[in-house]
């Protein structure tokens, strides 16, 4: 569940005075920090930990708060972030320039505390709101592990963070072996329990927040795992494979075991400007493609050279 203390805010005027009362106002509900500049914004609204909302003076030495608003708005890193401009500037003309610049509010100095809490909570709610019905969307509806599209956009964020830090980024894709005879001769409700039991289980085998685990299609899953190299994504592979193993579930129509058993394929690199996100995901479906030619249950890594051909 989502809870208030989950969004931070950050609060940006270039008097101390003023940046502190409105924390003062705002901190016993919601994380909140502060910066004294448009500058200093700007890089913390950039960052890995970018505020849901931004509390903006419009006068400020270095870079002023309609400039502020204007590059966060046409960044798609931080188009989403909430302004609200506090300022002194009471002019009809001012407001709305700090409207059409996509603020949703504007509150002139001195403000009054009842109301900078109302006009924050209000706007943080339709936020929560707009997450929650997002998170829904990102959910597979039989298995309620992420879906594809969860994990598209979490492939092409991850690269780019890759690529910014120079950290390897891991996929690991994950087939449920001889799906089709166990759904052929067990019935559709016991193939969705195995696919639910069998996501379950992978999902566990997880150890990190950052790791995520989605239903790619059918009886085909992928893991994403950030910052990890070929030998800790084999690990993690393997770890998953003997959990899916231990479940025990019945399959005697399978020509690799009694039960289900899983194959996958594991591919890391770390990202460039020579290669593309899909890339990565190319390498694990053939190292997949190995495992179950080789005879499935098993692992295939994907080689040096294949990334080369494709670089």
């Amino acid at each position: 569940m989502i809870k208030e203390k989950d969004y931070s805010i950050h609060e940006v005027d270039d008097q101390t005075s003023n940046a502190r009362l409105l924390t003062c106002m705002l901190r016993d509900h919601y994380r909140v920090r502060e910066a004294y500049g448009g500058a200093e914004a700007l890089q913390i609204a950039n960052s890995d930990d970018k505020p849901a909302l931004i509390l903006l003076d419009v006068m400020m030495p270095d870079i002023d708060g309609f400039e502020v608003c204007r590059r966060l708005k046409t960044q798609d890193e931080t188009k989403d972030i909430i302004v609200i401009f506090v300022t002194t500037l009471n002019e009809s003309a001012a407001e709305e320039i700090g409207l059409n610049l996509g603020a949703v509010d504007y509150l002139t100095k001195p403000v009054r505390m009842p109301i900078v809490r109302a006009r924050v909570r209000n706007h943080m709610n339709l936020r929560k709101q707009a997450d929650m019905l997002e998170a829904l969307s990102y959910i597979d509806g039989l298995t309620h592990v992420y879906n594809r599209r969860r994990f598209d956009a979490a492939l092409l964020a991850e690269w780019q963070r890759g690529r910014r830090l120079s950290r390897p980024l891991a996929i690991v894709m994950i087939d449920f072996d001889h799906f089709k005879a166990l759904n052929d001769h067990y019935g559709h409700g016991t193939g969705d329990t195995c696919l639910q039991q069998g996501a379950t289980t992978l999902a566990a085998s997880l150890r990190r927040p950052t790791d995520l685990l989605a239903r790619y299609g059918g009886e085909e899953f992928v893991a994403l795992l950030p910052d990890t190299d070929l030998s800790g994504a084999c690990a993690m592979a393997e770890t998953m494979r003997q959990a899916v193993k231990a479940l025990r579930l019945r399959h005697e129509y399978s020509s690799t075991a009694s039960h289900v058993t899983v194959s996958l394929g594991v591919a890391a690199m770390v990202p460039t400007a020579a290669c593309a996100a899909r890339n990565l995901l190319q390498l694990a479906d053939r190292a997949l493609n190995q495992a179950k030619f080789e005879g499935r249950d098993r692992i295939g890594v994907a080689r040096l050279d294949d990334a080369i051909d494709m670089s």
